[in-house]
């Protein structure tokens, strides 16, 4: 494995529900980032250096994927419900001396992020969610244009092992149609694709990540459906990519402060994957809120 991370700690932090993988360092405040689907930490490797001149950064692979274990779901999924993979966080980060904390959070990883500001108010100074709606209103208002571009929401959840057999059989076309690759095979450094295969390529990898859709599209819309009424308090920063299927869908802004009292944010020219493809205008952005 490239060291994507130079001068970070490696670390594995055991929760009370899993083992997750992470890399950690620099100093300053301490700042959480989370991935999304299909990728691992190593998403965060082109802001890391700059971001830890300022914040004490902690970049776990979730519970499921990259080098992180792979529970059973058990009942109703609910070992991968975003409350599940929350639990984890601020496990680790009080495993790592962190007890309040700020956290950025891109696609399945804003998700989980969603979870801990619902969960664990007392313990987030202030988020940033990259390129999501809620899950609940997304699945309240999903029309035929987003559920076209979010194929992948409703063929993931299928009942097992359907959804594990096809996207095993052919992983590595799997993993560069859903990372864009296909159409742009200039997307994503060599070297970086083979990170994201070696870890997706596992069968448990596959299995587990399924597993989290499913409880996305079950037990995760209970717990929101309980929170519908109860703003978040604290600070949020949204960022979505101008060329995503969120940020052409949505006002995005609008949709989060149904969500929460205090929201601000802003388009930044990109697909969905924010922190690859404009590293620099999202390292900004963060910095800028994070400060």
């Amino acid at each position: 494995m490239a060291d994507f991370f130079p001068g970070f700690e490696a670390r594995r932090v055991a929760t009370s529900g899993a083992e997750i993988n992470l890399v950690t360092g620099g100093s300053g405040p301490p700042l959480l980032l989370l991935h999304g689907y299909p990728q691992t930490h190593v998403l965060w490797r082109k802001l890391a250096p700059r971001l830890a001149q300022d914040f004490t950064l902690v970049i776990p692979d979730l519970r499921g994927y990259g080098d992180s274990s792979k529970p059973s779901a058990g009942p109703d999924h609910a070992a991968y419900s975003k409350r599940a993979l929350a639990q984890d966080q601020v496990e680790t980060m009080a495993a790592l001396g962190h007890q309040r904390f700020r956290v950025a959070g891109h696609d399945r990883g804003a998700r989980v992020t969603h979870r801990l500001l619902r969960d664990h108010p007392e313990r987030i100074e202030r988020a940033a969610l990259l390129d999501i709606v809620p899950t609940l209103y997304r699945f309240e208002t999903i029309d035929q244009k987003a559920a076209t571009g979010s194929y992948h929401w409703f063929f993931l959840i299928q009942p097992a092992p359907f959804p594990e057999r096809l996207i095993g059989a052919e992983a590595d076309y799997y993993l560069r149609h859903s990372l864009g690759l296909d159409r742009n095979p200039a997307a994503l450094e060599p070297e970086v694709f083979a990170e994201y295969l070696r870890c997706f390529g596992n069968p448990e990898t596959i299995r587990a990540t399924c597993d989290e859709y499913r409880a996305g599209a079950g037990i995760d819309l209970e717990h929101d459906r309980a929170d519908r009424e109860r703003k978040i308090a604290m600070p949020i920063l949204v960022l979505w990519g101008q060329r995503s299927g969120q940020g052409s869908g949505y006002d995005m802004l609008a949709v989060w402060r149904e969500h929460a009292d205090n929201v601000t944010g802003e388009a930044i020219a990109s697909g969905h994957f924010l922190p690859e493809e404009a590293p620099d205008d999202t390292c900004r952005a963060l910095s800028g809120f994070f400060a």
